[in-house]
């Protein structure tokens, strides 16, 4: 029998990984704190729940895509006896410590974190990279509904662990961002044709994801990513000393996007 998989937050990311499990034959439940994503989330075949608890007293597996730390914590804590008897996967992009401490005062579910990369082109296509942090034999049990909307599942150890890794990801891709945004400049003010240089650029040493995706990314949680890793470095008493520049880098490019000639 399949599990019954539930998924709090119908956005960006949540939505096409709602329909994909529809569509892969898990039994899934859907909620999201906007109403009108209902609508939205019946179109894929999945079936809506008025609120989150309602609907992780339906469910085997919970998927949490909220957007900030806060919204996660406040979700679990109001929660709390909904979520007995799941594991509840935290997708969001949080601090690993705060996965830590759900973890811990949650000891009636198993929360884990199993956060996802390569975007919302990979999300509507279902080849997300899905990290996953909590114990192998979890890991193991949600990995069949991971695959349903991720072509690569990466088991990154204990609970934190794939908070970690987006993290480190993150911090690469938006360095990557940054050096494409300067080196294109460069060339577009030196003559040469940007877009061809771009693509000859994508067979060389300088391929990036990002410069594959160029033009695509919004930016718009790249403060929100770099705000996460500044946190974790101090917490260490690392200096990442790059990523601290391109987060201000960031700033200042987000309303630039893509116009070279800004610069």
């Amino acid at each position: 029998m399949s599990e019954l998989v539930g998924v709090i937050g119908a956005g960006r990311m949540g939505l096409p990984i709602i329909g994909h499990l529809a569509r892969k034959g898990f039994p899934t439940f859907a909620t999201d704190v906007n109403p009108k994503k209902k609508a939205d989330v019946e179109s894929k075949r999945a079936i809506w729940v008025a609120d989150a608890g309602a609907l992780a007293r339906e469910s085997d597996i919970v998927l949490v895509c909220v957007g900030f730390d806060s919204e996660v914590r406040e979700l679990l804590e109001k929660h709390r006896e909904a979520f007995n008897g799941s594991i509840v996967a935290i997708l969001s992009t949080i601090h690993p410590r705060t996965v830590k401490a759900l973890a811990e005062a949650n000891k009636t579910c198993h929360v884990i974190d199993s956060t996802v990369c390569r975007g919302g082109d990979a999300a509507d296509k279902g080849t997300l990279l899905s990290f996953v942090g909590g114990p192998k034999e979890i890991a193991e049990r949600i990995t069949p509904v991971l695959k349903a909307y991720s072509s690569d599942v990466v088991h990154t150890g204990a609970v934190g662990s794939a908070q970690v890794a987006k993290a480190v990801n993150n911090l690469i891709m938006w360095a990557c961002l940054v050096a494409d945004h300067e080196g294109l400049a460069l060339a577009q003010r030196y003559g040469v044709d940007v877009e061809m240089l771009r693509k000859a650029l994508g067979l060389s040493s300088a391929q990036n994801a990002a410069l594959d995706k160029w033009g695509t990314q919004t930016m718009a949680w790249a403060e929100d990513d770099m705000a996460i890793v500044a946190e974790m470095a101090e917490e260490c008493g690392l200096k990442l000393l790059q990523a601290a520049l391109n987060r201000e880098i960031c700033r200042v490019l987000k309303p630039r996007r893509f116009k070279l000639d800004e610069y």
